[in-house]
Formats: C-alpha cells, sequence, structure tokens
C-alpha cells in the first residue's frame, strides 16, 4: 500500500455516509415508532431484545440502554434460546428481535414458541416484507441507502442505524415515564454519576461523640483540643440551648495568633466566626460541594431545623466519597 494512501478522505467518507443513513432514519420514527414505543410502556413484564452478530452486540447495548433507564430489559442469544434459554422468556414479555435482513435463522428457529406463548413481537429489519417483518406485530424499519463499508458487506451504516433506533426508543420510553436523575442514579450506584446524584450531606458528616463542638464560654486552648481530637480543621460553638452560635478553623487559630491573644484565657466566642454557612442532611453532597466551591470554604455544617449542628464535613471526606 502507497505511504501516501489518504486515510483520512476514507474517514470522511465513511462519516458522510453513516450521516446520510440517519437523516434516512427519521422517516422510521412514525406511527410504528409510536405503537412500539406504547407497547413496551404497557409491558407488564421485561423487554427481550435479541439480535445475532454484528445485530446481537447492538442487542446488547439497547437491552443496557433500556434497563438503565427505566426500561426492565434484558438480551437474549438467538442462537442459546433454542437449547433452552427460551426458559428466560415469560408470556409477559416484548421481544425485539433485529436481523437487518429480516431472515436470521436462529431467531426465525424461535419464532414459533414466541407466536404460541402470545409475546409481542417488535421486528427490526430493513425488509418488511421479509420472513421476520411480516412475523412483526410492530415493525421498525431500519434500511439506509448503503453501507459504509465500499464491498457493501460488513455491516457499518446499518448497525448505526439500528443502535440509534434504540437510543430513539429509550429516550422516548424515559420521557414518556418521567425517569428522573435520581432515578437513574438508583440504577448506577457504582458509577461516578451514582454517588454525585445519591450521596447525602447526612452520608458524609461526622455526626454524634465525632462531630466538633464546645460552648461559648470555652477557652480557645479548649477549642483548639476539640479541633485537634476530631480531625476536621474545625469546631461548632454552642449556644446554652446547643443551638449553633458559631465557628473556629484553623484558618481562625493563624488570624489570631497574629494578633497576640492568650489562648488560655480569652473565650472562645470573642474569637468566634457567626454567620457561617450550614447546610440541611438530606442535601445532594454535590450541591455541598458546590456552595464549598462557591464560597472558598473547607468545611460545612450540618444543621437540624431548629439550627443545632448534628455533623460536619471538609473536602477530604467529598474526595474520600468520590463526590468529585
Amino acid at each position: 500500500m502507497s505511504k501516501s494512501f489518504d486515510y483520512r478522505k476514507v474517514g470522511l467518507r465513511v462519516l458522510e455516509t453513516e450521516i446520510a443513513a440517519l437523516r434516512g432514519l427519521q422517516e422510521y420514527i412514525n406511527d410504528e415508532f409510536n405503537r412500539a414505543c406504547d407497547l413496551m410502556l404497557r409491558c407488564t413484564g421485561k423487554v427481550i431484545v435479541m439480535g445475532m452478530g454484528k445485530s446481537g452486540h447492538i442487542a446488547r447495548k439497547m437491552a443496557a440502554s433500556f434497563a438503565s433507564t427505566g426500561t426492565a430489559a434484558f438480551f437474549v442469544h438467538p442462537g442459546e434460546a433454542s437449547h433452552g434459554d427460551l426458559g428466560m422468556i415469560s408470556p409477559q414479555d416484548v421481544v425485539i428481535a433485529i436481523s437487518n435482513s429480516g431472515e436470521s435463522s436462529e431467531i426465525l428457529a424461535v419464532l414459533p414458541v414466541l407466536k404460541r406463548w402470545g409475546n409481542p413481537l417488535i421486528c427490526m429489519t430493513s425488509n418488511s416484507a421479509s420472513t421476520m417483518g411480516n412475523e412483526a406485530d410492530i415493525h421498525l424499519c431500519i434500511r439506509v441507502p448503503e453501507e459504509a463499508c465500499p464491498l457493501g458487506l460488513a455491516p457499518t451504516a446499518s448497525t448505526t442505524a439500528t443502535l440509534v433506533m434504540g437510543d430513539a426508543l429509550a429516550v422516548a420510553l424515559l420521557e414518556a415515564r418521567g425517569f428522573t436523575s435520581e432515578d437513574f442514579a438508583m440504577s448506577h450506584p457504582g458509577g461516578a454519576l451514582g454517588r454525585k446524584l445519591l450521596l447525602r450531606n447526612s452520608d458524609l458528616m461526622h455526626s454524634g461523640d465525632l462531630l466538633p463542638a464546645v460552648s461559648r464560654q470555652a477557652s480557645i486552648r479548649d477549642a483548639l483540643l476539640e479541633v485537634s481530637a476530631k480531625g476536621l480543621g474545625m469546631t461548632t460553638i454552642l449556644n446554652p440551648d446547643g443551638t449553633l452560635a458559631g465557628l473556629f478553623t484553623d484558618g481562625d487559630l493563624r488570624r489570631i495568633l497574629d494578633q497576640r491573644v492568650d489562648i488560655h484565657q480569652t473565650r472562645i466566642e470573642s474569637v468566634m466566626k457567626t454567620g457561617c454557612t450550614t447546610v440541611p442532611a438530606e442535601m445532594l453532597a454535590a450541591e455541598a460541594v458546590q456552595l464549598m466551591q462557591t464560597k472558598k470554604i473547607n468545611g460545612l455544617v450540618v444543621v437540624d431545623k431548629s439550627n443545632r449542628p448534628i455533623g460536619a464535613f471538609n473536602m477530604h471526606d467529598v474526595l474520600k466519597a468520590g463526590v468529585v
């Protein structure tokens, strides 16, 4: 092969071919698409997605997208289905079968059983007159003008179109269900997004005996010992009724040392910071982080509705929890 071969030219041609395929897909977002979404929305079982070869890879991704956006779904390999895996499917399930030609022998082999069970069948093919197209209760066309492969053999534009059709179904169902970011987080508890959407201040805060607190009458020395013992770089200052009077931090210590204050005789109330930023326990930790960044502070006090401190945390706790 010549060293001057223009890879970029080929790459751009592939993109143009696939973009054209997606534009053509718009005409297939039609009444059949509406019927398919409505059928899946009303499904009392699960959505089963199946396909062979490259279509199988797309089917797996579609099932994963459905499952993570509120539509219970999983992938069944049509080849394995004929050897026992059909037992994974119940009569309440909706089946989506994918085959560009509509003549996948592995899928055709299981259609009679699905028909006998009465499973609603959505077929995604490029040919409504194919066997699968004729057997389908709902047919979603994924026809493309041409494949990006110059031989017209390797599935390229057609698999892209199938993937996008699957995304269109998933997102349409997501919006129809009123699926929220918190719902999404519930199915992604292990990821960074899940931590941001699930963790609340109550999950991060140090509470009970771990909450640094001294009374207004305490000396600066006593406050410093509390800061050191609890390791949060701060301590809350409490009124006699247990409400928050103020806050004292490591930064405040540096400032008073410059003023040569007697830490043994001076009460903490005379140097404490009042009007400090507080947060409720139920606030998302991600919101608290944003507040800390805006206020340029390293820690927060969590208070109840009566302004009584119930916890505290700092940026180290946030980083340790993986919120940022």
